[in-house]
């Protein structure tokens, strides 16, 4: 018992003496408000396996982001290219590209605030279901707080919008969605993270909506090597809407380094 209790306090200190080195990471579906540091790129792999039916995956969706730093921390660029695989034996191609643009507004030791506006480009193939073939934006307003040298939370709210970007019937309707989400981040050490991450949807035309909960406990832990850091992460979502339910795991690799 005495063992425990002081491997728990060597944990607590640790933390507070390290928590300078804590993983500044993307959660898996909530964005966190820290922007890259300057000469430091991320990239960024994650890979998302969906299941609504008795078989063991239904999609596959694979996506790759890179992030880098504009001059400094305060401005950042980034794009992300989606990867799907959708149905048996299975459609797949890339979808819509993002180029995203993130302003660090805010950035001090307790709390960030990092809003980003994206352009989404109609690379995907509306046909073969990877596209909307339309231009859109998205917005996101992603703010960290440190609530103690061992928590920390992060929330979102922002939306997307696609004039004539969905299908009703015949003819097509704009697109647009909501979202608003948060994430719970426990640092059992500054290598080690656990999480739960809830995010809301409400997406769809002006006048056919769907509505969509995800809960996704997770966790994530650096690997530092000489000047990289990966972090692999692993997580299982699960999703409910108005039309269907689905469970999934979500895998997640990223790479920083400097340049």
């Amino acid at each position: 018992m005495r063992l425990f209790v002081f491997t728990l306090l060597l944990t607590a200190t640790l933390s507070a003496q390290e928590f300078t080195k804590a993983i500044e990471d993307n959660s898996f579906f909530i964005e966190e408000a820290y922007n890259q540091e300057q000469r430091v790129v991320q990239h960024i792999t994650n890979a998302s396996f969906l299941n609504n039916t008795n078989s063991l995956f239904d999609a596959y969706d694979l996506s790759f982001t890179q992030e880098w730093p504009a001059g400094g921390r305060t401005h950042q660029l980034s794009y992300t290219v989606p990867y799907s695989i959708v149905g048996t034996p299975g459609t797949s191609g890339i979808g819509d590209v993002m180029l995203n643009y993130r302003f660090q507004m805010v950035d001090s030791p307790a709390r960030a605030f990092a809003p980003r506006v994206s352009v989404i480009l109609p690379t995907g193939d509306k046909q073969r279901g990877l596209g909307s073939e339309v231009f859109g934006i998205q917005t996101n307003l992603p703010y960290s707080e440190r609530i103690s040298n061992t928590f920390v939370t992060h929330v979102n709210i922002g939306g997307t919008y696609s004039p004539d970007g969905i299908e009703v019937g015949s003819s097509t309707e704009d697109y647009s969605d909501i979202f608003v989400g948060g994430s719970a981040i426990l640092l059992l050490s500054y290598r080690l993270n656990v999480m739960m991450e809830i995010l809301y949807i409400n997406s769809g035309s002006s006048d056919r909506r769907t509505d969509e909960m995800i809960v996704s406990p997770g966790m994530r832990f650096a690997i530092d090597i000489g000047g990289v850091q990966i972090v692999p992460g692993l997580a299982f979502p699960y999703s409910s809407s108005t039309h269907e339910t689905t469970k999934g795991m979500f895998l997640y690799i990223s790479t920083e380094h400097s340049f």
